[in-house]
């Protein structure tokens, strides 16, 4: 938000010819808003006041029918007084008949209401008491169809009201629906983002790409001058995190021009044609404040392709939305200098008429970093925390293959918030890590307390899966191996690949599937049982499995051929192309590759089951091993390191040797024998 500072009165007075009011003409008074709501007020009031009226004047002391027989017959009531109505039955009693304080020199009103059960009741008992000595007083027919008529006058004067007021506002373009109809964009500017490019790293290529469009808008005569033209639109495509937004946010802190922001979910609302409405209103303002960038985020909320999926029938609002932005972007004139941003992690479900060239004429990939922009980025994240002697980004950023900027980010915070909470002065290396594994997998829950049973079969687990990770060549070299539960799983075997994949080879999924199953084996052979820890392990056998039929063509009896759909998520029907047939083939194929992953796993886990073994004791003593120590115990040496027992033996004896001092003023020395407080 930015301070807007309130004009001041110069010396001759309020500012003249409608300075600091945009749009305004020399000495045009302000509008006369209240008015609509004063009449709205007084006509409620009138109303009001009728009601009261009419209720007063058939208002009196409430009194039972015994205390009106016993008035009646000892002759206090004044004759002639009684009146019946719809509601009640009144009557003057002389003041002699009510107790000292009540006396005076006028009749006194009493009344019994008539209950609409027992009014036949009532008026047979009055007729006995009185002979018929009584004045029926009907209600007004006027009377009865204002109380008729009066919710539908008021409902129908508090709709005009607002229906008005919204008419006038929306004078400047809103539309019949007011201020739905007009755009809920925001202007940013350098100082409000406080982003530059020196903030964002690890995409070049894309800061160069968008360099150009920035240089354009600040000197279009140096591309024009040879028959360029302005580009309309940048499309930024990239996986979730990967720093797209934080790329427009530069943009704006770069840009000396005005920098439209507004989310593709902010054209829709409740009413059909709002989104529309408010495209035309965002471009319109667009044009007036040229030249300037438009940034719509996340465009597939509104830009999806048109006629897929499931449409309950009549106008579709996000088809309406979508139709009035490519009207917008292809109505632009070369010298509108207007230019639309636009980011998206689903290109592939957007129109094919929103990405053709001549609306977004130019598509930026915003990959995920490799090892030197995950550096780069570390290393701008972490200036703004206290870091360690020994803490190496390097190596961080080469145990963090796959990871978008966003979480490299969040690497950075949950270090600094661990080392915090440790009483640490600063970020150290193993805080690093274990964020790093916080980010992965999830929070380690060292306190859980495993049956003998279940830790040894977890033990054997992820034995198996690192004895494979260790021993297959192809695989991702191996980086550590705990039985510590963390997150959803009961332990977890890490890989650091030593290089960044653009694609997966045939050898590395083949040795990764062997590692896959690795666990399952393991488990089968030490307990005689398996378990369901080997649920995610069966999924990701099968998805790669899968893709290798189905998408890149390494079945030996498909060939190369792709049966896999295109993107069937905004279809309730999957897509397929093949017979019955292939499917059965596809079926059989993808059971092949799984079976002979697992008979290959299980004849190597067999002939090394000594290591398997020794490694499985090892993880029950340490918990925690790193990949040296695991090809240190493969090859048969011993582990010269304290195991958990023995390190939790060593803490219990130094508190016990050097317990602490309580703090000055504080609570006195406990006994021997009693627990502390737990607070």
């Amino acid at each position: 938000m930015t301070n807007q500072r309130p004009s001041q009165p110069g010396p001759d007075g309020p500012n003249k010819e409608g300075e600091n009011r945009p749009g305004g003409k020399p000495n045009q008074p302000a509008p006369q808003g209240s008015r609509g709501l004063f009449g709205l007020f007084a006509f409620i009031s009138v109303i009001a006041l009728l009601f009261m009226l009419f209720n007063t004047a058939q208002q009196g002391e409430q009194i039972n029918r015994q205390q009106f027989a016993t008035y009646y017959k000892s002759g206090k009531v004044v004759e002639n007084s009684i009146t019946i109505s719809e509601t009640a039955i009144t009557a003057k009693v002389r003041p002699e008949a009510f107790m000292e304080q009540k006396r005076g020199d006028q009749p006194v009103v009493v009344q019994i209401k008539l209950l609409p059960d027992a009014k036949e009741y009532d008026l047979t008992w009055l007729d006995k008491l009185t002979d018929g000595n009584y004045t029926q007083k009907p209600t007004p027919v006027w009377l009865n169809a204002v109380w008729l008529f009066l919710p539908f006058v008021l409902i129908i004067a508090v709709f005009w009201f607002f229906l008005s007021r919204g008419l006038r506002s929306a004078a400047g373009g809103g539309g019949m629906l007011g201020s739905f109809g007009k755009s809920k964009h925001r202007v940013l500017s350098k100082e409000m983002t406080g982003v530059t490019f020196k903030d964002v790293a690890g995409i070049q290529e894309a800061k160069e790409e968008v360099s150009e469009i920035i240089e354009f808008l600040k000197n279009p005569k140096r591309f024009t001058k040879i028959g360029g033209r302005i580009p309309r639109g940048v499309l930024l495509v990239g996986e979730p995190g990967c720093g797209k937004t934080l790329l427009a946010k530069a943009i704006a802190g770069e840009a000396d021009v005005p920098f439209f922001s507004i989310s593709g979910s902010d054209f829709v609302e409740m009413f059909v044609g709002v989104g529309a409405s408010r495209v035309r209103d965002l471009f319109k303002q667009a044009k007036d404040a040229a030249p300037c960038i438009i940034f719509l985020d996340e465009i597939d909320a509104v830009g999806r392709r048109r006629g897929g999926g499931f449409t309950t029938g009549g106008h579709d609002e996000r088809e309406q939305t979508l139709n009035a932005i490519l009207v917008e972007m292809d109505g632009f004139a070369s010298g509108d200098g207007v230019i639309v941003i636009a980011a998206t992690n689903r290109a592939d479900v957007l129109d094919p008429a929103l990405i053709r060239p001549g609306r977004f004429d130019r598509q930026i990939v915003v990959p995920l970093p490799d090892v030197v922009g995950r550096l780069e980025i570390l290393k701008v994240h972490a200036n703004k925390v206290k870091l360690g002697p020994n803490v190496d980004l390097e190596r961080l950023a080469r145990v963090t293959p796959m990871f978008s900027g966003a979480d490299l980010a969040a690497i950075i915070n949950e270090a600094a918030i661990s080392a915090t909470l440790a009483g640490k002065d600063f970020v150290e290396q193993e805080d690093l890590e274990e964020a790093r594994d916080k980010i992965r997998f999830g929070r380690a829950k060292k306190s859980r307390v495993r049956e003998v049973e279940e830790n040894k079969l977890t033990a054997y687990h992820e034995a198996g899966h690192a004895i494979l990770q260790a021993m297959l060549s192809d695989a991702d070299p191996l980086h550590k191996v705990t039985i510590i539960p963390r997150g959803q799983f009961g332990g977890a075997t890490f890989s650091m690949p030593e290089k960044d994949r653009m694609g997966y080879s045939l050898k590395w999924i083949k040795a990764t599937m062997r590692v896959v199953c690795g666990g399952r084996i393991a488990e089968e052979i030490a307990m005689g049982d398996v378990s369901s820890g080997a649920a995610q392990d069966i999924s990701q056998a099968t998805q790669l499995a899968r893709a290798m039929v189905l998408e890149w063509g390494m079945s030996e009896k498909l060939g190369f051929v792709r049966y896999a759909g295109n993107d069937t998520r905004d279809s309730f029907l999957p897509e397929k192309d093949y017979s019955d047939e292939t499917a059965r083939i596809i079926d059989e194929e993808i059971r092949r590759i799984v079976d002979e992953a697992y008979s290959d796993a299980e004849r190597m886990l067999r002939d090394r089951w000594d290591r398997v073994e020794a490694l499985a004791d090892a993880l029950l003593k340490h918990e925690t091993l790193t990949g040296d120590e695991v090809h240190a115990i493969i090859r048969g040496e011993e582990l010269n390191k304290p195991s958990v027992s023995d390190l939790l033996r060593r803490e219990a004896a130094r508190k016990r040797k050097d317990p602490p001092a309580p703090a000055e003023g504080g609570e006195p020395e406990l006994p021997p024998g009693a627990a502390p407080s737990p607070a």
